[in-house]
C-alpha cells in the first residue's frame, strides 16, 4: 500500500515463519516477537533497528513512519480509525482462534464450541454491516489501517475463503459488508 502510494523507503524482505512447524519459537523471532505470534516487523532503516510486533501496532508504526499515510490526523477520523483498529484487535481471536480453529482445525468437532464461536462472528459482522451501512470505509469516507487490519479477516470471510464458512455463516446476509470488501 504505501509503495504503491510511491513511499520511498518502504521496501521490505519478508521472511517465511512456518507456523505449523514452530518457526515462532525460535530465539531469532522472539527476539522480534516475545509473544511468539505473527505478524512482527524489525525495521533496520535507521542506526538502530527498531521491533514493532503485533498487527496493530504494525500498522500505526508504519502509517506514522510514512507521514500519517492511511491514518488520519483530524478528528473524528482518527479517532474512528483507531477504534476500528482496536475493535479488530479484540475481535480477531473470536473469528480466527474460536471460530476458525473449533470449525476448520480441531482433531474433532464440538458442537457447542462451533455454534457459540459462530453466533459471536455473525454479531461481529452484523456490527461491521451495520457500520458500513453509513459510511464507504471504517473510519468514514477514507480508506485507513483500520480497513487493512479487518479486511484479511472479515473481507475474506464473506468472500467465502475463509474456514470455507461463508454459506454456514449466511455471510451473504450482510451486504455492506459485502460491498465493502468488493
Amino acid at each position: 500500500e504505501l509503495l504503491a502510494l510511491g513511499h520511498s523507503g518502504a521496501e521490505y524482505d519478508a521472511w517465511l515463519i512456518r507456523i505449523n512447524e514452530g518457526d515462532q519459537f525460535g530465539s531469532g523471532f522472539v527476539a522480534v516477537n516475545p509473544n511468539s505470534k505473527i505478524p512482527a516487523l524489525m525495521d533496520r532503516s535507521g542506526p538502530k533497528p527498531i521491533r514493532v510486533f503485533e498487527s496493530g501496532a504494525i500498522l500505526i508504526y508504519l502509517a506514522e513512519k510514512f507521514g500519517s499515510a492511511f491514518l488520519p490526523t483530524e478528528q473524528p477520523a482518527r479517532a474512528e480509525t483507531m477504534s476500528w483498529l482496536m475493535w479488530l484487535m479484540g475481535s480477531a481471536p473470536f473469528l480466527g482462534g474460536g471460530f476458525g480453529h473449533f470449525y476448520a482445525y480441531a482433531p474433532f468437532k464440538i458442537e457447542y464450541a462451533i455454534d457459540r464461536y459462530a453466533m459471536e462472528v455473525k454479531r461481529q459482522l452484523d456490527v461491521l454491516d451495520r457500520r458500513l451501512a453509513d459510511v464507504e470505509y471504517l473510519a468514514g469516507k477514507d480508506y485507513t489501517i483500520a480497513d487493512m487490519a479487518v479486511w484479511p479477516w472479515y473481507g475474506a470471510l464473506v468472500k467465502g475463503v475463509l474456514y470455507g464458512a461463508g454459506e454456514f455463516l449466511a455471510v451473504q446476509d450482510y451486504k455492506n459488508v459485502q460491498r465493502w470488501t468488493d
